[in-house]
């Protein structure tokens, strides 16, 4: 078994496990078999990033087995620079949900942990997949653990928001099935994703599996104005859901445009460019004034998720190489920050049971470590140069620039929209007097919180002080993608 095999199966190996611990008099034993699945998960994807070779866009550490040999449907797994970092980024983010969880969930314990820990093979799945059927199947099965944990540990609205979260990104994903069983039939028989890249194909049929493809990744990011799911599945979600879902799952519409729409459909991508930019501006101005007017934290971080996968989407389809990186850099960056946002709000929801930014002020004098840590999260969502925030930002903008001037500045409209939400947020919960009575009986963070934010401020301020082994890792597989788009099929 390969390293990806391994990243990818031991975490629902353990996951599986869990679930066979049953009920809630083992709940001790569940959270240990839990940390260790998801440190020694964690720990697998390590020699991936250190054996990694920075200097080929090839696929590397490939595994291909045949599976339904009938329609020739292969096991296929590899990574380039495109989705290498998206592997331990997944195991670790799992790593500090698993902890943040630790005291908070006290029924069903090992359920929980164990569909964070399945979810998070099959999320490893999708980006490792290269081959068509597999993608789908791990791309739609990762709906289910966070279906089921938004529904059994969410809050008062559960079942509408998972629902809703569902049927969403289910009706998008089976225009994708459509497209991928129509270019099978068109390549001869095969499932394979990078052969399809190869796949001379009409205008015509491009622009349709354009937006077939779309119909699937832009609910997943979300763009505009598919985003409605999310808001509800954030605010309903368990604090591990939200950090989950934000720091993950939206990378996988995301990732999909790279993989699929980009490569496969590169004459459309060019020719309907216009509509992403378009949709992507709208999601950076619109939505950081949406964000502006929240009165509940986690709302106002949901759109804000919103708002920073829109600057994703502006960078890839500018097909320049500072945009399509800098939309890369921004992925992993958000999956710091977003997640370390929603673990913030869920250390305040342990102790007040309140999401609304009314229901605190001046925290900062009773909780001063866990605001330090809280601040410095909120200056990344902000784009504070030396933080994780800023430099996948700054690239984008720079590569707008490049592109176009109004496109450009109406892209850097995110760094005053975020400073302003993000900003308004934080005086008014972290400073100032103290506003009532409960906050004047808060409890600093424990040593379990501190380590989770602790890990997660050293991942922001390392990407943000120090991004070159982020940018090293995708510059060749970046270049070879758009020289790729860049020679049209047509002629």
């Amino acid at each position: 078994m390969g390293l990806l095999s391994l990243s990818i199966w031991l975490p629902i190996a353990f996951g599986a496990l869990l679930l066979a611990t049953g009920r809630d008099q083992n709940a001790g034993v569940a959270r240990a078999i839990a940390l260790v699945g998801a440190i020694a998960s964690f720990l697998v994807t390590l020699p991936i990033i250190t054996r990694f070779d920075t200097t080929t866009a090839s696929m590397q550490f490939v595994e291909k087995l045949p599976w339904i040999e009938r329609f020739n449907i292969h096991y296929h797994l590899g990574v380039d620079g495109l989705s290498m970092w998206f592997v331990p980024l997944t195991a670790f983010i799992t790593v500090i949900v698993v902890i943040a969880a630790w005291e908070v969930i006290q029924e069903r314990v090992a359920q929980y942990l164990g569909a964070f820990l399945i979810l998070s093979g099959l999320m490893i799945g999708v980006f490792c997949a290269l081959d068509g059927m597999l993608f789908y199947v791990f791309f739609e099965a990762t709906l289910i653990p966070m279906y089921i944990i938004i529904g059994v540990w969410g809050g008062p609205k559960r079942v509408y928001a998972a629902f809703k979260f569902f049927l969403y990104t289910l009706a998008g994903s089976l225009l994708m099935l459509v497209a991928l069983v129509y270019l099978y039939f068109k390549s001869g028989g095969s499932f394979d994703i990078l052969a399809w890249h190869k796949l001379p194909l009409p205008m015509n049929a491009q622009t349709l599996l354009f937006f077939a493809f779309f119909a699937a990744f832009a609910v997943k990011v979300p763009m505009w104005p598919v985003h409605t799911w999310l808001p509800d599945a954030h605010v309903e979600a368990p604090t591990g859901g939200s950090v989950v879902l934000a720091a993950i799952m939206l990378k996988l519409g995301a990732y999909g445009f790279l993989r699929f729409s980009m490569p496969i459909t590169p004459d459309a991508a060019r020719e309907f460019d216009w509509v992403i930019v378009t949709l992507s501006l709208v999601a950076v101005v619109y939505i950081g004034l949406v964000a502006l007017v929240q009165q509940d934290m986690k709302k106002l971080v949901a759109y804000s998720s919103i708002a920073h996968m829109g600057f994703v989407t502006l960078g890839f389809f500018m097909f320049n190489e500072l945009g399509v990186a800098g939309g890369i850099v921004q992925m992993v960056s958000h999956g710091f920050v977003s997640g370390a946002m929603f673990l913030c709000i869920g250390v305040l929801y342990d102790r007040v049971h309140s999401r609304e930014i009314a229901s605190y002020g001046g925290v900062a004098n009773t909780m001063p470590k866990f605001a330090a840590f809280a601040v410095l999260f909120a200056m990344a969502n902000c784009g504070l140069p030396g933080t994780a925030g800023f430099v996948g930002e700054w690239m984008v903008i720079l590569g707008a620039l490049d592109y176009n001037f109004f496109i450009a500045l109406l892209a850097a409209t995110t760094l005053i929209f975020g400073a302003a939400y993000t900003l308004w947020m934080v005086k008014r919960v972290y400073f100032g007097d103290v506003a009532n009575d409960d906050v004047k009986g808060l409890q600093d963070i424990n040593g379990r919180e501190f380590l989770m934010l602790a890990l997660l401020a050293a991942a922001v301020l390392w990407m943000g002080v120090y991004p070159k082994p982020f940018t090293d890792v995708m510059n060749v597989s970046v270049t070879a993608l758009l020289q790729h788009v860049a020679q049209s099929k047509l002629n």
